[in-house]
């Protein structure tokens, strides 16, 4: 069971919505404007948001970021916008994930119960992980700081999770289905989501795609993070 915070403004979906959470067993709260949510988490705890972009007082994405600034509760955003410009700048606001809208309640059930198991996995006690390094890069899962050649880099929460798995790994393979369940915490999904963020880490790694230095994407087979110079020329 979770406690859940609805924001949607359509009377009809959100009824619908808190209809579904209810009788899975969740405790479900609901507004309809931006503002009335940040008061809401601002007072009270949730697990887990369920935000809607066509809001009437602000735009979701403006509320996503105000919400960043107040709390770290996972945020599952409800979106109609499906191009890959407005699914970047949502993670990159702080998005845990996003549905796009006709979604079915097996599909949400599904997102929630991902965000949930890493959410909570989160709070075990284990012992301090070490310090990665691969080549001029330094991971310090701990602090949740990360460096490329004495600098710091600026990554949202999901980028470094990505950063640091691969950083384990270092010259390893590692296919989108095990980034997939452990990075994300889903058995299944689409390949954007993982394409994404690898478009965004390459950019603040100072690399690109066609010319990569740490991040390695070898088609139909996954991802792999070595330091500059490790893989033999082609």
């Amino acid at each position: 069971m979770a406690s859940v915070l609805v924001v949607e403004d359509d009377q009809f979906v959100r009824s619908a919505l808190i209809r579904h959470l209810t009788d899975a067993a969740h405790t479900v709260r609901s507004v309809g404007t931006a503002l009335e949510a940040l008061r809401e988490v601002a007072h009270l705890r949730f697990d887990v948001v369920i935000l809607d972009l066509g809001l009437p007082d602000l735009d979701g994405s403006e509320a996503l970021k105000m919400l960043r600034g107040i709390t770290d509760v996972p945020v599952i955003v409800a979106t109609a916008r499906d191009d890959e410009t407005e699914i970047v700048r949502l993670l990159n606001a702080g998005a845990d994930d996003y549905l796009t809208k006709p979604f079915s309640v097996e599909h949400l059930s599904a997102r929630m119960a991902a965000v949930l198991r890493r959410a909570r996995a989160g709070t075990g006690e284990a012992p301090p992980p070490a310090v990665l390094r691969v080549g001029g890069l330094t991971v310090d899962p701990l602090r949740r700081q990360a460096e490329l050649d004495g600098a710091r880099l600026d990554l949202t929460r999901r980028e470094f999770d990505l950063l640091a798995f691969l950083a384990g790994r270092p010259g390893v393979v590692v296919p989108r289905k095990e980034l997939l369940a452990e990075v994300w915490q889903q058995s299944y999904g689409d390949d954007q989501t993982i394409d994404v963020h690898l478009s965004w880490l390459r950019r603040k790694l100072g690399e690109t795609a066609a010319r990569p230095r740490y991040l390695h994407t070898l088609r139909g087979v996954g991802v792999k993070l070595e330091p500059p110079g490790a893989e033999p020329p082609r």
